[in-house]
């Protein structure tokens, strides 16, 4: 990606969180050149992925399958005691996140505003396949049951829980949704399986500087 097209759709989230009254910590506003490299007081911003995030799942069409999040807070489990995580997402009308699933995170999936979220299903067989058996889900602790393949149209406010090994994927429909996440504690580099294989951080083409350090950005940048 382009990191004019990635600055561009930090701004716009930016203004989205702004307008829906989400607010993010002070450092999300922090310029790349206000960074320093080794600094133990924010080590665990560092260590641990906080900030800002984006990828286009090696699509090359970020619109069509892509997602912006910030990450709020989350453990390591090689440094601290810390067991959860907490996302924020920006996801566009019809923008898909592919079908994937976690193998450690169970999580639950939170429709904080704008539009509604649509999310497909599918229990996944011992060889990480999409299992053609019927599923049971809880939508705000309430248990659900839907066939293999079962959307569910998530408006502000609803919320889902999806376990380890549970397939899905999902996009907006109706607008721009404002997506949070609590989960067990994340780690995107080895805990995600993707049906389709695809890149799960983007390739920088660097046309302008960066507005914002994206979690991908900080071993290069703070070298």
């Amino acid at each position: 990606m382009k990191r004019s097209e990635i600055n561009a759709r930090i701004r716009g989230a930016e203004a989205f969180f702004y307008e829906q009254g989400f607010r993010l910590p002070p450092w999300s506003e922090r310029a790349p050149r206000d960074w320093k490299a080794g600094t133990v007081a924010e080590s665990e911003i560092i260590e641990n992925m906080l900030g800002w995030d984006l990828t286009d799942f090696g699509s090359g069409v970020f619109a069509k399958r892509g997602l912006l999040l910030f990450t709020l807070r989350n453990g390591n489990q090689a440094r601290d005691r810390k067991t959860y995580a907490e996302k924020v997402m920006v996801v566009e009308e019809g923008q898909e996140t592919p079908m994937h699933f976690h193998w450690s995170k169970m999580e639950d999936i939170i429709v904080r505003g704008g539009g509604k979220l649509v999310v497909e299903l599918y229990r996944s067989t011992p060889s990480e396949g999409l299992s053609m058996e019927g599923l049971r889900v809880r939508v705000d602790g309430i248990e659900r049951e839907l066939p293999a393949g079962g959307q569910l149209r998530l408006g502000p406010g609803e919320s889902i829980c999806l376990d380890q090994g549970l397939y899905h994927r999902f996009w907006g429909e109706g607008g721009r949704v404002l997506v949070g996440e609590v989960s067990m504690v994340n780690d995107d580099t080895k805990d995600n399986r993707f049906l389709e294989p695809g890149g799960r951080f983007p390739e920088v083409e660097e046309d302008e500087e960066p507005y914002r350090l994206l979690v991908s950005d900080y071993a290069g940048w703070l070298a």
